[in-house]
């Protein structure tokens, strides 16, 4: 079972990223399309922010989260007590399902982080039934992704080993404009489309924004917990000097843009 994202504490993911895949997750689904009755896999599920956008919504006859992190499937199972919902670990590139298992395979932010892309999404097509629809959605880390470009950018200029750290990480699989539809194609799977999806990272403060990046998970958490204090102390300052952009602290809009892929099995 494999991962390039470091995932041990399921709150400070949800302080930095699980807030926004809420928002997200509900203009997705309404890509990805639903049906009454059907079987649904949400892949990468994470502390279920898609899995529990579905459950809002009467269509689903099961819903199924997976994830390779253990303590976000734990965190993930207290969130609801909906029968039709549940949770396991599992790996994303051999998942433990019978061919035709699921009417939908849906993954909401997850395949950039699987070593083997390729395999995943394979998976994700021998599982659904024929007629069945595949989804996944995927952050636009370098051109579209605002709170991630500040602060690599910023880290970036001080910081040689930040500069191939933010090199690494926008090199991601699936997240260059047109590689996710191109995935989709390659697996085989008919009637691809895809496109950019936009909402809105909304912060109170600098704070806000900080706190979260200072106790992350991923890539950006992978970064900070290595740095010094006086190190980690000269990133958050120069991060305000960014933040703020000549004026005063206070609320901040920043958009926040994935790519989008549905085709069918």
């Amino acid at each position: 079972m494999s991962s390039t994202y470091t995932a041990t504490d399921a709150e400070a993911y949800e302080r930095l990223m699980g807030r926004w895949s809420r928002l997200l997750a509900e203009d997705f689904l309404a890509f990805a399309g639903l049906a009454r009755g059907e079987s649904v896999l949400d892949l990468g599920c994470g502390t279920g922010a898609l899995s529990l956008a579905l459950a809002a919504r009467a269509e689903p006859r099961s819903i199924l989260g997976i994830d390779i992190a253990e303590r976000y499937v734990d965190h993930a199972r207290r969130r609801s007590s909906d029968p039709r919902l549940g949770f396991a670990v599992g790996d994303a590139a051999a998942l433990d399902f019978a061919d035709d298992r699921f009417d939908r395979s849906l993954s909401l932010l997850a395949l950039n982080f699987v070593p083997q892309p390729a395999r995943a999404l394979a998976e994700m097509r021998r599982v659904t039934r024929e007629g069945g629809i595949v989804a996944a959605a995927v952050w636009d880390f370098a051109g579209g992704l605002v709170y991630q470009r500040i602060f690599w950018d910023t880290a970036a200029a001080l910081d040689p080993e930040a500069d191939r750290a933010r090199a690494r990480h926008f090199a991601s699989p699936l997240t260059r404009e047109g590689e996710l539809e191109a995935a989709f194609a390659a697996t085989g799977l008919r009637d691809v489309e895809s496109r950019a999806l936009s909402i809105r990272m909304r912060y109170a403060d600098f704070a806000d924004y900080w706190e979260p990046i200072a106790n992350a998970q991923g890539p950006v958490g992978d970064y900070v917990k290595r740095l010094p204090a006086a190190a980690l102390a000269t990133l958050a300052a120069a991060l305000e000097h960014a933040y703020r952009s000549g004026g005063a602290d206070g609320p901040r809009s920043m958009a926040a843009t994935a790519w989008i892929a549905r085709g069918r099995v």
